[in-house]
């Protein structure tokens, strides 16, 4: 008999940088591309910088407050204390990212692609990744007021020490998606749960919410 598979895991790739040179964020231009470079204290608010590509790349204390980064590429890419009231990056690629000890307002990712990406101790209040696709991505003691995942495509995507305030699925295509350490207050569309892994607990939790979907009427 075969044995059952498990829940797998985000795969992550290991990022490299090494010999950075100091970049300079006001010579940034939308649609260039920027390599081996590292940025701190940089302010990114309000720019116009669609399209851009970043590689092999360092952000230190970034400032990206309504910044236009719709169709931009992160490839290799190591980022802390990014700070954006509203973060704006629709239909861009974050591959091979990490992001840590940063706090998004509302963040505009809708249509992206994510693979071997690790968000660590982040707050991140609305994130609308609705229409994305994510791949081996690794969310890590994070608090997230709504995600919104609808009509996106995930697979191994794990949710570590997390709290979720909502958490929308509608229309999602899940695999290996596991949310058991994820503490869930609201789960839209139960139908697209199919894929994803809970505790017994969890379930426990969300039986009424269950019962609703079905139809179901509970009386005692």
């Amino acid at each position: 008999m075969a044995q059952k598979q498990g829940t797998q895991a985000p795969r992550l790739d290991a990022i490299r940088l090494d010999d950075l040179v100091v970049g300079d964020c006001d010579a940034l231009e939308s649609h260039e591309v920027y390599e081996g470079l590292r940025f701190g204290g940089a302010d990114l608010s309000g720019r116009d910088l669609a399209g851009i590509q970043f590689r092999e790349c360092s952000f230190d204390d970034v400032q990206a407050h309504d910044a236009a980064l719709r169709g931009a590429t992160f490839a290799d890419v190591e980022i802390s204390r990014l700070n954006a009231p509203v973060f704006s990056a629709p239909r861009a690629e974050l591959r091979s990212v990490t992001i840590d000890g940063s706090r998004l307002g509302s963040a505009e990712l809708y249509e992206s692609a994510l693979s071997s990406v690790h968000i660590s101790s982040t707050k991140l209040g609305f994130v609308n990744l609705s229409g994305a696709n994510l791949l081996d991505v690794l969310f890590t003691g994070c608090a997230i007021d709504e995600l919104d995942l609808g009509s996106a495509k995930l697979n191994r995507v794990a949710f570590v020490d997390c709290a979720i305030g909502v958490l929308n699925l509608n229309h999602a295509t899940l695999t290996n998606v596991d949310l058991r350490r994820a503490e869930l207050s609201r789960i839209d569309g139960f139908a697209a749960l199919a894929g994803a892994t809970l505790t017994s607990g969890q379930v426990a939790d969300l039986a009424t919410s269950f019962a609703e979907h079905l139809g179901i009427r509970v009386e005692d």
